[in-house]
């Protein structure tokens, strides 16, 4: 049997596995002896990892759509209950359009929401295109026009400074051809990163741009790729807003979808569907799943003028830095930093903006040399004051800018688009005690929205 039809298998699984005649994507059964009892597993056989080390298991996909790793051992038994057959999938064609609906283009960069399942192996792929999304979510026919565009198929991990300035034009080209909104799919790992970049790279702004995402994928009974695609692709289509946001589950049920602002928002659980929230104020919107109505949250936001063109300022400098200040940090990490030839540097620091006196020589030479360094808190809620202990005051007084609320992502890719503008770090400095896409809330709107 080749290697590929068993990728991954070796020692005992393989060998009971090519006794049984079995390839990847067959369904299989599994009869295990436990202590005192024997248990039946049955499932898509999946390939396994070749770098773990641990030989003695099969990993199947079971009909919940988990995949499950099967201990063996020599008294087990597998038997082939039936070959791996590919589908025959024929793409539905468009539905007819109707009339006076908003044009939205959607646009795919990879991630878990443009991902589809490959019937044979059970695997999922990024390698679902925009028009594919299209064809098997018909909803989207009732609430838009839609133009479907494939600009990357990377998970979100790889998308970085490189890949935003090409995003950041096609919203504008699309807004330029007359779109009344752009949908995103975008994995959601780096999706906020995304959604900041977009924010400072298209000013001016004349429709809706929604970036969305999904948890978990569309082989699984409980995805959210297609209810959030409804709801970005309304939101894109409707709102009242002209600005970068976000949209995905409000809550683990199907009910409504969350609205957050592109500077705003933060993913707080790796696997949840309701995985983002919106830090230091509430989303701009919720989109009801259930009477298609979308509801606004915020009495201020850039309103929608079609027509208009949009400025584009794309340029990031990735020489910028995070750097998450704890307990026992080396001391001569920023005096390294510097060395690269970093420009900026945004620091997390404890609560209000502190971080230990024995980092203050090496961040007092950094701002000498003409290093941006920006404050911003570990903390979720609240904001940096640098006024109340000494420790503030006294990096206040090297020149460590705080940042008020903004989230330290927001602030790192904000610096790097800084950058991109300007060369002169008086002027980068000015650029990042600015609110210019709602990242900094004033000390009165936070209060409200914590109350």
């Amino acid at each position: 049997m080749p290697e590929e039809e068993l990728s991954g298998y070796i020692g005992l699984a393989h060998e009971l596995l090519t006794k049984a005649g079995a390839r990847i994507g067959d369904r299989i059964r599994l009869e295990l002896k436990r202590v005192g009892r024997q248990e039946v597993v049955e499932g898509l056989l999946m390939p396994r990892y070749r770098t773990e080390t641990e030989e003695n298991y099969v990993v199947v996909k079971l009909k919940t759509g988990y995949n499950v790793g099967v201990r063996i051992d020599s008294s087990s038994k597998i038997t082939m209950l039936g070959k791996g057959q590919q589908p025959q999938f024929t793409r539905p064609p468009p539905p007819s359009k109707k009339p006076d609906l908003p044009k939205v283009s959607i646009v795919s960069t990879g991630g878990t929401i443009a991902s589809k399942v490959d019937y044979r192996t059970g695997a999922v792929k990024p390698a679902l295109d925009a028009e594919d999304l299209y064809s098997v979510v018909p909803e989207l026919a009732d609430l838009a026009d839609i133009e479907a565009n494939v600009l990357f198929s990377l998970f979100s991990e790889n998308i970085g400074p490189q890949h935003w300035p090409k995003i950041a034009e096609f919203v504008a080209d699309q807004a330029r051809k007359g779109a009344d909104g752009v949908v995103i799919a975008h994995g959601t790992d780096t999706l906020g990163y995304t959604a900041a970049a977009l924010s400072f790279a298209l000013t001016d702004l004349p429709i809706p741009v929604v970036l969305v995402g999904s948890q978990r994928s569309s082989d699984r009974p409980s995805s959210d790729a297609a209810s959030n695609l409804v709801a970005a692709t309304a939101v894109a289509g409707q709102a009242p807003f002209a600005e970068v946001v976000v949209a995905l589950h409000d809550w683990i049920s199907d009910e409504k979808v969350a609205v957050h602002r592109g500077t705003k928002v933060r993913k707080c659980h790796t696997s949840r569907r309701d995985a983002f929230r919106s830090v230091n104020q509430k989303p701009i919107a919720c989109y009801d799943l259930i009477h298609r109505t979308l509801n606004l949250n915020a009495t201020h936001y850039r309103e929608r003028r079609k027509g208009a063109a949009p400025t584009v300022k794309s340029q990031f400098d990735p020489n910028v830095a995070l750097i998450k200040f704890h307990p026992g940090i080396s001391v001569g990490i920023i005096d390294w930093a510097t060395a690269t030839g970093l420009k900026g540097i945004v620091l997390e620091g404890t609560g209000l903006g502190h971080v230990g006196e024995a980092l203050f020589a090496s961040l007092e030479r950094a701002v000498s040399g003409g290093v941006v360094v920006g404050m911003c808190s570990q903390c979720i809620w609240g904001r940096v004051h640098m006024n109340v202990y000494s420790t503030g005051r006294d990096l206040l007084r090297i020149g460590v800018l705080p940042l008020g609320d903004m989230l330290s992502e927001t602030a790192l890719v904000k610096m790097m688009w800084a950058f991109g503008q300007e060369k002169n770090p008086e002027n980068v400095k000015k650029i990042m005690t600015t609110s210019l896409a709602n990242e900094l809330s004033d000390r009165r709107e936070l209060e409200a929205q914590i109350e």
